[in-house]
């Protein structure tokens, strides 16, 4: 019972904290935008830019598919290295400098 009551309430703190920190990441995304501008101008600028209507030029872009050219992610460098270690049926220390060399480069 003890448990069930803690969970219950560690997952009210996450939903009443969502809200919270998508609204600091629109006003980092919003300040970038605004680089540049000043006074009325920027301020009128983060007044549209912080409605629920204005979608951030970023998050717009978030829908793209990723360019070939972008760097991958640890977790996709991971996988990849994986894979290919796998596929070569590597196995104990010669998997493990497969990997180390693979992740590095």
């Amino acid at each position: 019972m003890k448990k069930m009551i803690a969970l219950a309430c560690l997952g009210f703190v996450f939903t009443a904290s969502a809200p919270v920190f998508a609204a600091g990441e629109k006003m980092k995304g919003c300040s970038k935008e605004a680089t540049g501008m000043k006074g009325d101008e920027r301020k009128a600028f983060m007044k549209k830019c912080l409605s629920k209507e204005y979608v951030l030029k970023q998050d717009a872009m978030a829908g793209a598919p990723a360019t070939p050219a972008a760097s991958p992610t640890q977790q996709g460098k991971m996988k990849a290295c994986n894979a290919d270690a796998k596929a070569k049926g590597l196995k104990g220390d010669e998997r493990k400098k497969f990997m180390s060399a693979c992740l590095k480069g």
